[in-house]
């Protein structure tokens, strides 16, 4: 084994953690690459520079983290971005990225995951967990103020973790953070007289050690709890929010960030103003500027064209022949783990029947779907909701439609003449929805499946898309699979749309998320993806590139796989 310990390596916080030697004689070895070794070192504790460093040093190669600058910065100027201007009340209840990209420069979190998927401390100044994964300790940075005047400490975090694992909040971070949570009897029943269960935060899961000091105590080892606290509906509220004063943040922004909220109209618009230094460093730009479009995808175009905004908050597939050919637009491109499931609500008649389910999806072929619905940039997905860019991500056996079986299945599941079924789409991220639906429409009719398309507003699909019996829902980027698998398959949890409830998937994926060893874990999510592949709970046709047209005066602008916006190193050149 490669030996790591020693003065200049505890300098450099290579021995954070007591299975950091075994992971970089991996890296050492070849056994895992360069981006595993980065990524889980700096989960375990180690700074992301320490990390970067002794990769160099154990693969004999020298690696940068970060991006270049691109040139010499300019001081000032009002960034103007094109991006639906939703309501913004609890973050912790935020059901779109949106909003959080707003509310990110005056509320902030924990920790942050750039856009090459590390790690860093950012609130949290640095963390460490136990040898068995079961207790995390963060250590709260100190020198924070709040924009009322407050001082941030721990006991911030300490009221917001809490209010995230209160099911009266209603926040998705219950499915999250389900390594704190337990399933307790409300003593209610449903219609069927079935007991009414739901999740809650276990006692002791949020221990206050003092001021600047939280620790995290689980009921099962979860790796992935620092970059759990990076996604969208994590960000730290103050300690009064939602307690002494309402909790909705566009009527009590109060925060962290260097921004204040000085206009904000639903549907319309949103002005930031930075006005105070930041903890952090400093911004380069003075103001931003959110500019709601509304739904016409031609009016990002026009607004683009005309130098009414310098980005748009995201792009279709359709829009990229035109907005690639303005002279003044440089369009991103990134790969990503954003897809869209074609999911059933299998609680609901006839997608109760296991049976229908497997015949229906046993017509699709994903990669003709990939190519008419998105022009083939992307890779086709295969039904489980992990993503081959995933860290834990498992190769299983092709699927491939078999009409033949789709008919046998039809037939045992009660549908020998075949069966009509409605599908619910509301192209909130394109009209490659409709285009995907389509595409699959085709599919089902040999095997005697109509699929009649429901198109709906965006809107109105947003308030069904946790109901509708069958439709098609899009999810964005995690950078784990087991983090969407968390949020969107286990029991109970609020953002499962399709009612999926099997212990065996909740078991075995505690068991990977609880594995330490790189190649050990990809190997326990085999059987993860296998199960929720065999429940047919989700067609799952594509993994999706997104594009982000920005104006050539935006310097250092990097597009992130979640859409977030990390705009502190941005700068404008209007020169």
């Amino acid at each position: 084994m490669v030996k790591i310990i020693g003065p200049a390596a505890k300098r450099l916080g290579y021995d954070t953690h007591a299975y950091l030697p075994e992971l970089a004689d991996q890296l050492y070895r070849g056994t895992i690459g360069r981006r595993d070794f980065l990524r889980q070192s700096c989960l375990l504790g180690m700074s992301a520079t320490a990390a970067y460093a002794m990769a160099g040093q154990l693969t004999g190669q020298s690696f940068v983290s970060g991006a270049r600058a691109q040139g010499t910065p300019k001081k000032g100027g009002n960034l103007r971005i094109g991006i639906s201007i939703q309501e913004m009340t609890d973050p912790a209840s935020f059901s779109w990225v949106e909003p959080s990209n707003i509310a990110r420069f005056m509320i902030e979190h924990l920790t942050r995951t750039g856009v090459d998927n590390i790690t860093r401390p950012y609130l949290a100044e640095s963390w460490s967990a136990s040898e068995d994964l079961k207790t995390w300790t963060f250590n709260i940075r100190k020198g924070i103020k709040w924009s009322n005047g407050d001082t941030f400490d721990a006991n911030d975090v300490y009221a917001t973790i809490n209010r995230w694992l209160d099911p009266a909040t209603g926040s998705s971070n219950l499915g999250l953070f389900d390594a704190m949570v337990e399933q307790v009897d409300t003593g209610k029943k449903d219609d069927s007289g079935n007991p009414i269960m739901e999740k809650r935060g276990i006692a002791g899961a949020v221990e206050l050690v003092d001021d600047y000091t939280i620790r995290l105590n689980l009921k099962q080892a979860s790796l992935a709890m620092p970059e759990n606290f990076y996604n969208y509906p994590t960000a730290i509220t103050h300690r009064g929010f939602g307690v002494d004063y309402e909790a909705n943040l566009s009527k009590n922004p109060i925060g962290t960030g260097a921004f204040r909220l000085e206009e904000f109209s639903v549907g319309e618009k949103a002005v930031l103003v930075k006005d105070r230094d930041w903890w952090a460093g400093d911004f380069h730009i003075d103001q931003m500027t959110l500019l709601d479009l509304g739904n016409d995808s031609g009016a990002g175009v026009a607004a683009m064209a005309s130098n009414q905004v310098d980005m748009l908050y995201q792009m279709g597939i359709d829009q990229l022949d035109v907005m690639g050919a303005l002279p003044n637009i440089e369009v991103y491109e990134a790969v990503t783990a954003q897809t869209g499931v074609m999911r059933f609500r299998i609680t609901e008649k006839p997608f109760d029947n296991p049976k229908l389910r497997a015949a229906i999806l046993a017509t699709m072929d994903h990669a003709k779907i990939l190519e008419i619905a998105y022009r083939g940039r992307g890779v086709p997905a295969e039904n489980h909701h992990v993503s081959p860019i995933h860290p834990e991500y498992f190769k299983l056996p092709e699927l491939k439609p078999d009409i033949a079986k789709a008919k046998a299945l039809l037939a045992e599941a009660g549908y020998p003449d075949g069966i009509s079924i409605d599908i619910d789409v509301g192209d909130t991220n394109g009209p490659w929805e409709t285009f995907a639906c389509q595409a699959f429409k085709e599919q089902c009719a040999p095997a005697g499946i109509n699929l009649n398309i429901n198109k709906m507003p965006s809107n109105q699909y947003w308030e069904v898309w946790d109901k509708t019996p069958f439709g098609l829902t899009t999810w964005t980027h995690r950078p784990l699979g087991t983090m969407v698998l968390s949020l969107g398959y286990r029991a109970s949890v609020p953002w499962n749309e399709t009612q999926m409830a099997n212990a065996d998937f909740d078991n075995a994926l505690n068991d990977a998320e609880a594995t330490l060893d790189v190649n050990e874990r990809k190997s326990k999510m085999e059987k993860v993806q296998k199960i929720l592949q065999d429940e047919n709970v989700i067609g799952q046709p594509l993994w999706r590139s997104i594009f982000k047209p920005v104006s050539k005066r935006v310097k250092n602008f990097s597009v992130h796989p979640t859409y977030y916006h990390q705009l502190d190193q941005v700068w404008l050149d209007d020169a």
